[in-house]
């Protein structure tokens, strides 16, 4: 049974048939897609200096496009701690440039919440909440968040917080998956946005 499984319980049943099996992901076992995002775009242009930074960490990134071919890997392993993670690699081609945005998600003892460590080594951590919508898409939204250096956590305060909400769904007339990404901070506005679609490879 895989963490999302675990997660949402009966509500996991909700979901659409091609999403379950999207996150029904075993120990061991690997999900890849590959697609293309319509539109990527980043914040004001006065943080591009963090952005650069942060893609040294597979995190965020400057670039910024239309129709932007798009790969994703989930494996899904057992980490140092005895728990089933999984590991998330996002790549986004660009022109000139692959850019990463990389995640390890493990939930809690209480199967309750994601615990997402964000970049690779990590840079950021949120508490994910995972819900299933009536039409059996899966939406996301972020809660607590903390900044991380090395093996210290420090908690952010709101105002430097990325409000995260992800909606991913299945569009069985064009027979792919649909994915919308939105990053905001209530200071600065828009973080990072990226929607689209991809198709998966086993």
């Amino acid at each position: 049974m895989s963490i999302y499984q675990r997660l949402l319980g009966q509500d996991f049943k909700r979901l659409h048939p091609k999403l379950q099996q999207r996150y029904t992901i075993p120990t061991g076992a690997m999900f890849q897609a590959q697609g293309v995002m319509h539109r990527v775009k980043g914040g004001p242009f006065w943080l591009k200096p963090f952005y650069t930074m942060a893609t040294k960490y597979h995190f965020l990134f400057p670039e910024q496009g239309r129709a932007i071919p798009f790969h994703i890997t989930n494996i899904s392993r057992m980490n140092a701690q005895g728990e089933t993670e999984v590991y998330w690699e996002r790549a986004f081609h660009f022109a000139n440039q692959t850019r990463y945005f990389n995640a390890t998600m493990t939930i809690d003892a209480n199967f309750t919440k994601v615990k997402d460590y964000l970049g690779t080594p990590a840079l950021f951590y949120s508490d994910l909440h995972m819900h299933v919508t009536k039409e059996g898409r899966l939406l996301i939204r972020s809660g607590v968040q903390r900044f991380c250096i090395k093996s210290t956590e420090i908690a952010l305060p709101p105002f430097l917080q990325g409000h995260v909400v992800v909606e991913e769904g299945y569009d069985e007339r064009q027979d792919v998956y649909t994915i919308h990404v939105s990053i905001n901070n209530p200071w600065i506005g828009g973080i990072m946005h990226y929607a689209g679609y991809f198709t998966t490879s086993f």
